[in-house]
This record gives C-alpha cells, sequence and structure tokens, in this order.
C-alpha cells in the first residue's frame, strides 16, 4: 500500500480503538458526554455489554493494524479491504438500527480507507 491508504487505514484503526477505550474503560465517564441520548441512567447497568461492544472495536482496530503490518502488498491489501468491509457494514446496520450519525463517524471514514487501498 502507498502513503495515503495506510494513513486512512491508521486514522480508522485509530478511531477503534479510542471506541474501544471508551466502551471498556471510560463509559459511565467519557461514555455519557459521548452517548448523549442514551439515558444516563443506563450507564452504570449496561457497563459490560458496552465493553463487549468496545472488545468488537478493538478486533476492527487489531486487523487494521496488523493489515499495515503485512509485508507482502496483496496480503496487506486484501486484509485491510476485509477488516474495512467489516466497518463499513456496521457502520450500514449503525445507520439502519440507531442513527446516522453512526454511517457517518465510522463508516464513511472507512469507505474512504478502502476505495484508497482499493484504487492507490
Amino acid at each position: 500500500m502507498s502513503l495515503l491508504p495506510k494513513i486512512l487505514v491508521g486514522l480508522v484503526a485509530v478511531e477503534h480503538l479510542y471506541i474501544l477505550w471508551i466502551e471498556m474503560f471510560a463509559w459511565t465517564t467519557k461514555g455519557k458526554a459521548t452517548f448523549r441520548g442514551f439515558p444516563a441512567e443506563l450507564f452504570e447497568p449496561t457497563k459490560a455489554l458496552a465493553a463487549n461492544q468496545g472488545l468488537y472495536n478493538g478486533f476492527l482496530s487489531a486487523g487494521l493494524i496488523w493489515s499495515l503490518l503485512i509485508q507482502d502488498p496483496a496480503w496487506s491489501k486484501n486484509v485491510a479491504c476485509f477488516f474495512l468491509g467489516c466497518v463499513i457494514v456496521a457502520g450500514l446496520y449503525g445507520w439502519m438500527t440507531v442513527s446516522r450519525s453512526i454511517f457517518i463517524k465510522q463508516g464513511l471514514p472507512a469507505v474512504l480507507a478502502l476505495l484508497a487501498v482499493l484504487f492507490a
């Protein structure tokens, strides 16, 4: 991969590490500030559920970081495409079930990264 796709893939990976941190370690503090539409009284009872979601975001991030470390260009591209596709599907599902902003904040950066990986 050339530099631009690597930067975009890296940004998506960092975004998902940030989401991991919020959902796994800061759900009752930063989570409240981030997810303002979620009822405040539900943050404490949903801590384990949020941590589970955060772990999945970590897996997405790990896959994207892995794609940047693979030396073989074809494998690097394929792994990046797979994990970016996973992020895009998750963003589309979030758009359809929760809020359009989920796709804009998570899915759209992944779409841009995927296009850069495919066409750079």
